[in-house]
């Protein structure tokens, strides 16, 4: 084999592996894990199971590296946000965005983290999902807490509340986004954001003569 040749394959094979934990990912997203067998994902890709085998020893090791990846992407951004000092409601929109921007570029990962997560942390192979939630968790009430004490957010504010319900509506829309589609990630961020922080509803013009009123 000449020099040129195994310096295409070399560099080839990187990209291969991206292709093939992508459609794992689908899968495993679709079918569930336990589901999912590793014949399936090879009919998926296009060839035979025990040429998958040449990449990965098993799909535990494809559903790690998928999930980890995802992770790893997901804390370089949010740790970029948390280590800016910006002020509480700032960071609750970048963290919405980054999310977003997750989303758009792991949407198969993020829906297999909803669903398997809570399962797999049983796993010793999978207990750096546990760490990650907590530290989730500390980001997101930190930053809550630290608005309603500067008098950004609300004094009345359940902030474990809110976070659950913040982390949820922007998580679950895995379910039904696309990358491509007709917005971006940071135009769904900017709707949500709007929804979240500044509500739905009109308010209504007081009358002349009313305090606040014109």
């Amino acid at each position: 084999m000449s020099a040129t040749k195994k310096k295409t394959q070399a560099s080839a094979a990187p990209e291969r592996r991206r292709e093939l934990l992508d459609t794992a990912a689908e899968v495993f997203a679709a079918q569930g894990y336990n589901a999912t067998t590793v014949r399936k994902i090879a009919d998926a890709a296009g060839m035979l199971a025990g040429s998958l085998y040449y990449h990965f020893d098993s799909k535990e090791s494809m559903l790690d590296e998928i999930l980890s990846t995802f992770l790893d992407e997901l804390w370089q951004g949010y740790d970029a946000v948390l280590a800016a000092g910006l002020g509480p409601r700032e960071t609750i929109e970048a963290l919405v965005t980054e999310s977003f921007r997750e989303i758009d570029r792991h949407r198969a990962a993020v829906a297999i983290y909803q669903k398997e997560s809570r399962h797999l942390t049983d796993q010793p192979r999978f207990h750096y999902l546990t760490d990650s939630q907590h530290k989730f968790e500390k980001a997101w009430l930190g930053t809550l807490e630290r608005g309603v004490a500067a008098g950004v957010f609300r004094a009345d504010l359940d902030v474990r509340l809110t976070y659950r319900f913040v982390r949820d509506t922007v998580w679950v829309a895995a379910s039904w986004y696309r990358p491509g589609g007709r917005h971006s990630p940071e135009e769904i961020a900017r709707q949500y954001l709007s929804m979240v922080l500044d509500g739905v509803a009109v308010r209504p013009a007081r009358p002349a003569g009313e305090p606040g009123g014109l």
